[in-house]
């Protein structure tokens, strides 16, 4: 009987060892990356949003901070922070898009999400010109008043910009004072724009629109020229939005060759132009690092580490 104990538990520490050399095998295999901005709310993941989750974290996805972009998203986003501690984090805002909805109960109920810990930002909010979905004036007054809540709360802000860099530069020096810290997600500006919000000590988010950026300005200049300061830089998907097209005819040669199988598998199987998912967010990293001539490890390590800090993740 005794044998035959001690033969059971030396088994079961085999199956221990075993797991523990898979799990760090997994871990070698993997970046560790976290994705600082993914629309996981969105009605696209009704259906499967546990193998989108379980994906990510099989691709290397640590952490995902879900975006909230109007109040029902925003208690959404909440939600989902319940269902998986530790994995996923919230914002809470009003996107520019949705500005005209705005309602004098909104700051509130804004601030009672907000003042959950799982909630780790203001946002996203900001303005955008570029659509006129609401009025420019509208969209600003929607602004100030979260800009106003970050401050209050000293919560990071996590803007959206497009085609309005002057007007938000003004109103972020209203409040410079007592200014947390932002986050420019999803950047698509120019060089001239990154080099300003730099200065200023904001983050700067990069997603798959790299992928289609042909300006000779733009996100692929930026990165290129070395203006982003590792310390800076956050990485994000933007779930199911910026799809990274790594076959599009425009992207570098020594790109597309810097690519691992193991992160175009995770981008090429399971994302596409209709929904991506964060199990893309390797792939991005990848060229990244190859447009910043960086080692992939040394900006997932950065990145994880900035969003970590920025949002207080634990």
């Amino acid at each position: 009987m005794a044998a035959s104990a001690e033969s059971k538990v030396e088994t079961e520490n085999v199956k221990t060892t075993d797991k523990f050399l898979l799990r760090m095998q997994e871990c070698y295999e993997n970046y560790i990356v976290i994705d600082s901005g993914a629309n996981l709310t969105n009605k696209k993941y009704g259906r499967d949003l546990e193998s989108v989750i379980q994906r990510a974290k099989d691709a290397g996805v640590m952490k995902i901070v879900v975006t909230g972009a109007s109040l029902r998203s925003s208690k959404e986003a909440l939600r989902l922070t319940r269902l998986y501690p530790g994995v996923i984090y919230s914002t809470a805002g009003i996107h520019p898009h949705d500005a005209k909805s705005w309602t004098e109960g909104y700051l509130d109920d804004l601030r009672e999400i907000a003042l959950n810990p799982e909630c780790v930002a203001i946002g996203e909010c900001g303005l955008d010109y570029n659509r006129d979905f609401s009025p420019a004036e509208i969209q600003r007054e929607v602004l100030q008043k979260q800009v106003a809540l970050a401050c209050e709360l000293q919560k990071p802000l996590f803007i959206h910009e497009r085609e309005a860099h002057k007007d938000l530069l003004d109103i972020l020096e209203k409040f410079r004072e007592n200014l947390p810290t932002v986050v420019m997600h999803c950047f698509t500006g120019s060089l001239e724009q990154a080099e300003k919000y730099i200065n200023m000590g904001i983050y700067i988010g990069i997603t798959g629109y790299l992928c289609k950026d042909k300006s000779d300005t733009g996100v692929r200049k930026i990165l290129e020229s070395g203006l982003i300061p590792l310390e800076q830089l956050l990485v994000e998907t933007d779930s199911p939005f910026m799809y990274p097209n790594t076959r599009a005819s425009k992207l570098p040669t020594h790109v597309k060759e810097a690519l691992t199988d193991r992160s175009l598998m995770f981008l090429q199987r399971y994302c596409t132009f209709q929904r991506n998912e964060p199990c893309s967010l390797p792939a991005i990293v990848e060229m990244i690092a190859a447009f910043m001539k960086k080692r992939p490890e040394e900006v997932a390590l950065a990145t994880a580490f900035n969003s970590m800090k920025v949002f207080g993740l634990t």
